[in-house]
């Protein structure tokens, strides 16, 4: 589906709950203002999201009762015509009460995938980015489980909670250990060859549902690249292939770029067969390098929580845990909602 061939669904009904409710979509870019009565950390993202088409106004959605705001959504893709690829935005008022969120929530969920998700379609992945010590915070784990459970009530399970990490310039990147040379991945098979293996065995749990889903290590391999380095507009050159001293014999890689949003690490990996010799600060090390020197304002990363050995590594090059990211995902067409 392409943002011109949404479907277009009718203002929810009220209920007796909430007789004045209207959940829609927003009326076009000039309602921007409206969507931000509620806050998110993407929120300086919308403007020119909506300017270069990553979305659109019928992927917008609010619930409102008069002109009171309570709950929003949206959907993101990552060019402009393209179907949605992920719903990034989902907020309720932080002064419902739980039996309100529960209600508004589902009510706004249902009625906006019923729009913009086309029928008998998965719908896309739920991604959400959250303060690092969200569990601690009670008001903010009050509301994100509220969400959470939303989620699961239409059918979604979480699949894998993330840490988000940052390296600031002024932090020291180690000095190269000799032990790695360098080279620029030449091509799509290049680099597709060496995500094969590592992609099995991966502790990387959106490896792991692709590969569950019935694709072989190469196809989600070629996916990957497909659907995320294939659009990146900055240098490929940046890519780089690490191998052994004298013998070229691939050891690992790693993907520095900048996405439509940040300078980032976007993939790293060690072959299976070069495991357990500490090769993964040095492969990290050079693309942080690389990167660094071209005076970024910062470069970011991300992990999955379960991944510790990969954590560890992104700790010892420099970078530094400012958030939490956490995916739910829904694995049928067509969900049921409890």
């Amino acid at each position: 589906m392409t943002a011109s061939s949404s479907r277009t669904a009718p203002p929810s009904t009220p209920t007796a709950a909430t007789p004045d409710l209207v959940i829609r979509p927003l009326a076009g870019p000039e309602e921007l203002d409206l969507f931000l009565r509620l806050t998110y950390s993407l929120d300086h993202e919308l403007a020119d999201d909506l300017a270069t088409g990553r979305r659109v106004p019928e992927w917008m959605w609010v619930a409102l009762d008069g002109d009171r705001l309570l709950g929003r959504i949206a959907w993101w893709t990552n060019k402009a015509g393209a179907e949605p690829l992920a719903l990034d935005f989902f907020d309720l008022a932080p002064e419902l009460t739980e039996e309100e969120r529960a209600d508004i929530g589902l009510r706004l969920l249902e009625t906006a995938a019923a729009s913009v998700v086309p029928a008998g379609t998965q719908r896309p992945e739920f991604g959400r980015f959250m303060p690092a010590d969200w569990r601690e915070v009670p008001e903010t784990r009050s509301v994100l489980e509220s969400l959470f459970d939303v989620l699961e009530r239409s059918g979604a399970r979480p699949l894998v909670e993330r840490l988000r990490l940052e390296w600031r310039p002024g932090t020291p990147v180690p000095e190269p250990t000799g032990r790695l040379e360098f080279r620029p991945v030449r091509d799509r098979e290049d680099l597709v060859a060496l995500m094969t293996p590592v992609m099995e065995g991966t502790l990387d749990a959106h490896g792991q549902a692709d590969m569950a889903s019935g694709l072989s290590a190469r196809e989600a391999a070629e996916l990957h690249y497909d659907e995320e380095f294939e659009h990146y507009t900055s240098p490929r050159e940046w890519w780089q292939v690490a191998q052994l001293p004298g013998t070229g014999e691939p050891v690992g890689f790693v993907v520095p770029a900048r996405n439509n949003y940040h300078h980032t690490i976007a993939y790293i990996g060690v072959l299976p067969a070069h495991r357990g010799h500490g090769y993964i600060d040095d492969i990290l090390a050079e693309g942080t390098r690389i990167l660094a020197a071209t005076d970024v304002p910062r470069i970011r990363a991300a992990t999955d929580l379960g991944n510790v050995p990969m954590a560890a590594s992104f700790g010892r090059t420099g970078y530094v845990t400012f958030e939490r990211a956490i995916n739910y995902v829904w694995d049928a067409p067509g969900a049921s909602v409890s």
